[in-house]
């Protein structure tokens, strides 16, 4: 991750030459001057030039003079320090062996404007100092506070070597360009509680279809995404950023954080709204961190509010809700929830549940846990099993050959309460499964895991 040097080692060797072969020094001069003619005649020395090569991590470019190196940093620099305060200052590097510049930006913050007093001494000093402490112990007013640019510095290490012989040289405008120029950077975000793809499109700024394109995890835009998942995502970046603090006053709407009351008799999923929110409005000043454009922090040192926000409140659950799984194990499916065929004459045409084909004698499982209301013949259902939920669901096995539990049993997810048949309306030995939400047939497939 810096430069790297490589020790040579240099070596004379004599050799004896007759005498009548050494050259005259005229001739020596003679030759070189031809030499370096033929050289600039044929475009060779271009390739042979003295340069500066400027390094930010894995990007490099090389530069015809240090003061081109630091005009090119001091444009990043410059991006938002309008005020021109903050200076590019470069000095070797005391760290390294070798003479490696080190890019150092400074300026006047706003503790050095502030005049101060070293005139007097003793006790004077003290009670000039105590006198200081009671006027900074006082509140300051908006009025009171120096806006502007605290600190700035490069995000990225930046180290200056010479080079030579240079094969290519930038122009310092191409240069400029390229550094400071926003690349596309892989990054990776972690989604989190509450997240949904509309909401972090909106915090990268990416289409929700970009991000579905860049993610095998996502196969639409109406994606399921879980807690921890992480999504590839580009944001532009340039090579060279820079970071900063800047001491700001702004006036802006806020919003209060989500009030929760949670209920522990409630399940997770059950969520009531007991206040809607309103927006209050607010002056602040603030210490802000900048990465480039991007706002990265942020410390509040004065809030005046105009307007008091208006919390949201809910109620919450903090029970897990319970989970449903299939009640057997392998089987085909031969009919869905909802419309069908009537498989044989006088039977309906509104399935109430799904079918699997399976032998007699198969296992039936509980699919959630709970507690026993029915088991025994059910007409239609042949010998059925009903057992209620703590969720207030109801799951219903019909068309069994035999029944293991018995009314007012509990039992846990997975327990065997049955063995599939063919009793009741039946055309064939097979496990009839329904899932009831207050008393009404759902799609079991919609709680199936």
């Amino acid at each position: 991750n810096e430069m790297l040097f490589l020790e040579a080692e240099l070596a004379v060797e004599p050799q004896r030459a007759p005498k009548n072969t050494l050259s005259s020094p005229e001739d020596v001069l003679g030759r070189m001057e031809e030499a370096l003619s033929d050289a600039v005649s044929s475009g060779q020395s271009k390739d042979l030039n003295h340069a500066y090569t400027l390094k930010v991590n894995d990007y490099m470019v090389n530069l015809s003079g240090l003061d081109e190196v630091q005009a090119l940093l001091q444009a990043a620099v410059s991006k938002y320090d309008t005020s021109g305060k903050y200076k590019v200052n470069l000095d070797y590097d005391g760290r390294r062996e070798f003479n490696v510049l080190a890019a150092e930006v400074s300026g006047e913050s706003i503790e050095d404007t502030v005049e101060k007093d070293y005139s007097m001494g003793g006790a004077a000093s003290f009670l000039e100092e105590l006198r200081h402490r009671e006027v900074e112990s006082e509140e300051k007013g908006f009025e009171d506070y120096e806006t502007g640019i605290l600190s700035m510095d490069f995000d990225e290490k930046v180290e200056i070597v010479e080079a030579y012989p240079a094969t290519f040289i930038s122009s310092l405008e191409d240069a400029v360009n390229n550094v400071l120029m926003e690349q596309q950077t892989v990054q990776i975000y972690k989604v989190q509680s509450g997240d949904t793809l509309s909401e972090i499109a909106i915090k990268v700024n990416i289409p929700m279809e970009q991000i579905v394109e860049m993610n095998d995890s996502l196969t639409s835009v109406n994606s399921i995404l879980q807690i921890g998942q992480e999504l590839i995502i580009t944001v532009p970046e340039p090579e060279l950023s820079v970071t900063r603090v800047e001491q700001n006053y702004y006036e802006e709407s806020y919003d209060k954080e989500i009030e929760v009351i949670e209920i522990d008799s409630w399940y997770t999923n059950q969520i009531e709204v007991v206040q809607q929110p309103s927006a209050g409005f607010r002056k602040v000043i603030a210490d802000v961190t900048y990465l480039n454009d991007k706002i990265v922090d942020k410390t509040i040192l004065k809030e005046e509010v105009v307007m008091e926000a208006v919390a949201k409140v809910i109620k919450r659950g903090t029970k897990i809700p319970p989970t449903y799984v299939k009640p057997i194990s392998g089987g085909r499916l031969t009919s869905k929830f909802g419309k069908r065929k009537a498989p044989k004459p006088g039977a309906s045409t509104n399935h109430k549940g799904v079918d699997w084909a399976i032998p007699t004698g198969t296992p039936v499982y509980a699919s959630c846990g709970g507690t026993v209301a029915k088991a025994g013949w059910g007409s239609g259902y042949g010998y059925v099993v009903y057992i209620n939920h703590e969720d207030g669901k109801q799951t219903r096995y019909g068309h069994c050959s035999k029944v293991l539990v018995t009314v007012g049993q509990k039992v846990k997810q997975g327990d065997k309460i049955a063995l599939s048949g063919n009793t009741g309306v039946s055309t064939g030995p097979h496990l009839h499964f329904e899932i009831l939400v207050n008393g009404k047939q759902v799609d079991p497939f919609t709680y199936i895991k």
